[in-house]
């Protein structure tokens, strides 16, 4: 199936090359209408294919008809960096004029070729009946933060006033998103909450017997304080330190496109008491959130620091706006080791869940009949 979907989701080409041709399909009602409409026909395209074995998840129709519009964000992408030509012209000067923004180039990299090959291999997991729920959240933290971001730096920033009725289609890929985030969250997990022993012992450790974890609580105290810098930073907080990064590191937090600053604020708001809680789930043990939550976080801060970089480097930003050439590696190893901070931690807490378990009781326990008492064993479920 994931094959019929990768070779389907390419016949976005002659939508695009149909309606850049066709001056009557350029109109801004139009625009909306038609994507909607070929939104719609996407998906009956995959309900009917499916019907003799329609599949046991309902977010494979999600995946497949994102397939599509991921190989449009691709080719929006290739277009604004001058690759290919032809495609999408119209979208630009009727549709979407924001897509030519450096941040949206790079988000729409990351669509169309990240997001892309998950959702070819989500689907596969799904034909196969496979558990997919791991690889969903980070996907979902993906996605959500890309659109929430996304959707309020236009109405926030320059773009603001360049709204035309093609910028409603995005909500769809808001709200999807957000429902099947709740309906991956409150799925069965991939593996028991429960330990034994093995929890047991991990559990009675302290964090100096853990180096790995005090080397991670450090790392997610460091990004603590990077968020909150940069949350200042966007806030246009007078402090000598802000106004220092913000002219010699990266000046980008100031581009009046709008996304920046609802990026750092969406971290500061959203992240920043996420990170918190990570510090307190690596000191206290038994917290059966974290692996989900480790895993939406990560997803969703790669996403950001992707476009973020990508974006304060891209030729489309102005000059005054990039970062300066003196603190450029500086810069890029505090964005790429504040993007992989979070990655660290999910691997950990997924790898290795012991400390993250809640512990079985142990024959002989009190306030356990005789019979689920010797159901109870030292060893790890």
């Amino acid at each position: 199936m994931e094959t019929i979907v990768f070779l389907f989701s390419f016949s976005a080409l002659g939508v695009l090359y149909a309606m850049n041709s066709i001056p009557e399909l350029q109109e801004p009602y139009v625009i909306l209408g038609v994507g909607m409409a070929v939104l719609v026909l996407v998906f009956l395209f995959y309900f009917l294919i499916t019907r003799g074995n329609p599949p046991k998840d309902v977010l494979f129709f999600v995946f497949a008809v994102f397939c599509f519009t991921c190989v449009i964000d691709l080719i929006s992408a290739l277009q604004q960096d001058g690759v290919v030509s032809g495609f999408m012209e119209f979208y630009e000067k009727t549709g979407e004029p924001y897509l030519g923004s450096a941040y949206a180039i790079m988000m729409c990299y990351w669509d169309g070729i990240v997001h892309f090959v998950m959702y070819l291999m989500m689907i596969s997991r799904i034909t196969d009946r496979k558990s997919y729920r791991t690889m969903g959240l980070f996907w979902a933290g993906s996605l959500c933060a890309n659109m929430s971001v996304f959707i309020v730096g236009i109405v926030a920033g320059k773009y603001g006033l360049e709204i035309r009725p093609a910028f409603w289609i995005n909500f769809v890929f808001l709200l999807l998103p957000v429902w099947a985030t709740i309906t991956l969250f409150i799925r069965a997990k991939d593996r028991p909450l429960i330990g034994g022993y093995n929890a047991h012992h991990v559990q009675t450790m302290n964090l100096i017997w853990r180096p790995q974890d005090l080397m991670l609580v450090l790392l997610l105290l460091a990004a603590m304080a990077f968020t909150l810098l940069r949350g200042l930073v966007a806030l246009g907080s007078p402090l000598e330190a802000c106004s220092v990064y913000l002219e010699q590191y990266e000046p980008y937090l100031s581009d009046p496109v709008g996304f920046p600053k609802v990026m750092m604020l969406h971290i500061l708001f959203y992240g920043l008491p996420l990170l918190g809680s990570f510090v307190y789930g690596l000191l206290k043990p038994g917290c059966t959130w974290m692996p989900d939550w480790t895993m939406f976080f990560s997803g969703a801060l790669i996403q950001c620091q992707w476009a973020h970089i990508g974006a304060s480097l891209h030729s489309r930003t102005l000059a005054p706006f990039r970062i300066p050439g003196d603190s450029l590696c500086c810069v890029l190893m505090a964005n790429v080791l504040y993007a992989l901070v979070p990655i660290l931690v999910a691997l950990r807490v997924n790898s290795n869940p012991y400390f993250f378990l809640k512990i079985a009781p142990f024959p002989g326990q009190t306030g356990l009949p005789n019979s689920e008492e010797k159901d109870t064993k030292y060893k790890d479920k």
